[in-house]
């Protein structure tokens, strides 16, 4: 229910920080010798809080009028209490900030400043004298902070359109793939089994009339079923196998792309996996580089393979800021399960070096190279 009294998007970053601010701004006016009386402290106290609720709700030229009226009240305080009242402009400093319109950070900003030199001039107070030196540094703070929070904003809302880009390039693919998956199986394996439901007619109307016509037909039938096997398995194959030099290759492209630079370590031959082995490493391998793009800020990422001791190991390893949660989230637990399906083995931990660092360990296995089928 206190979302309603409160942004919701804000109460977790900016509550508590604006109700200490509020406190202590209270507690210094009413507790001030020098202030324009209780009741006029009060007022000017009241249209503070009316201020401060209005740009906390608006974004249009409301939020503009909100914060010129809260930061001249702030003016009117500092000349009767002292220019450190106006340190507690940051609130509409803040506020400002989220506005859509540039024209009206131009303008608030440079009520900041004003509020600043009127109080010093009206005071009589130089700005530049030792004791107020700290004002200079803090007023130019204050006046481009909403400039900061404007291009914060933005690029928070452009990376939130990408977001949502990228969900409709991958719903698309997912269309694009079912129409590719339809028109193969209508294409292929839709003309055989149309075949063998009249090759199947023609047996049963020669079973009585001429067995032998029937039992060539049940042949072609039989070579039918074959070939519609085959073709049932060359799709499966098609849609589930993934090689692991394609999905490491593409990695390279992928986090170049996203400014990540990836270096792969690897043996010059490598042991023969199997088809299902291959691919649950691939997805892996994948898994990891969505997440270090997502999550990681990494500028440099490793993926190191080593083939001894009977066990194939891919080592992952990036300076980025490290997994916070290494028992769950960010599709770890998926490759925990895909290396748990093979019999092998899934790490995760904070690189010493900083960033994070996980390895696959799939054993080993005497076996040839099983068709994708």
């Amino acid at each position: 229910m206190f979302h309603k009294l409160y942004p919701r998007d804000q109460i977790k970053n900016y509550l508590l920080i604006d109700l200490v601010l509020t406190v202590f701004l209270f507690y210094r006016v009413l507790s001030s010798d020098t202030a324009p009386g209780l009741w006029g402290s009060l007022l000017l106290l009241l249209l503070f809080l009316v201020s401060f609720y209005i740009a906390l709700w608006r974004r249009s030229g409301w939020l503009l009028a909100a914060v010129l009226s809260g930061q001249g009240t702030l003016t009117v305080l500092g000349i009767f209490i002292g220019p450190g009242i106006l340190l507690f402009g940051i609130l509409f400093a803040d506020l400002l900030g989220r506005s859509r319109s540039k024209g009206q950070i131009a303008v608030g900003s440079a009520a900041i400043a004003l509020s600043y030199l009127l109080v010093f001039v009206i005071r009589q107070e130089p700005l530049l004298k030792t004791e107020n030196a700290i004002y200079l540094p803090v007023m130019i703070i204050q006046t481009l902070y909403p400039a900061i929070i404007y291009i914060r904003e933005k690029a928070k809302s452009l990376q939130g359109e990408l977001e949502e880009a990228n969900q409709q390039i991958a719903m698309y693919i997912q269309q694009e793939e079912r129409q590719r998956i339809a028109r193969d199986l209508h294409d292929t394996l839709g003309q055989t089994l149309m075949m063998i439901k009249m090759k199947t007619e023609l047996a049963t109307r020669w079973v009585d009339k001429d067995p032998a016509q029937a039992k060539r037909e049940l042949g072609e039938i039989l070579d039918s079923s074959r070939t519609a096997l085959k073709q049932v398995r060359e799709l499966v194959s098609e849609m589930k196998f993934i090689s692991l030099a394609c999905e490491l290759e593409h990695s390279v492209k992928l986090l170049g792309t996203a400014g990540i630079e990836l270096r792969i370590e690897k043996p010059e031959k490598s042991p023969l996996l199997s088809s299902v082995e291959e691919t649950m490493l691939a997805l892996c391998v994948r898994e990891a580089m969505t997440n270090i793009i997502k999550h990681s800020r990494a500028k440099r990422c490793t993926i190191r393979i080593e083939a001894k001791d009977e066990a194939y190991v891919i080592h992952i390893a990036d300076d980025g800021t490290g997994i916070k949660e290494p028992d769950g989230g960010n599709g770890i637990p998926s490759m925990k399960e895909r290396m748990k399906m093979l019999g092998g083995a899934f790490t995760i931990a904070a690189s010493p070096t900083g960033g994070t660092a996980l390895s696959l360990m799939l054993p080993l296995r005497q076996h040839k190279k099983e068709d994708p089928a």
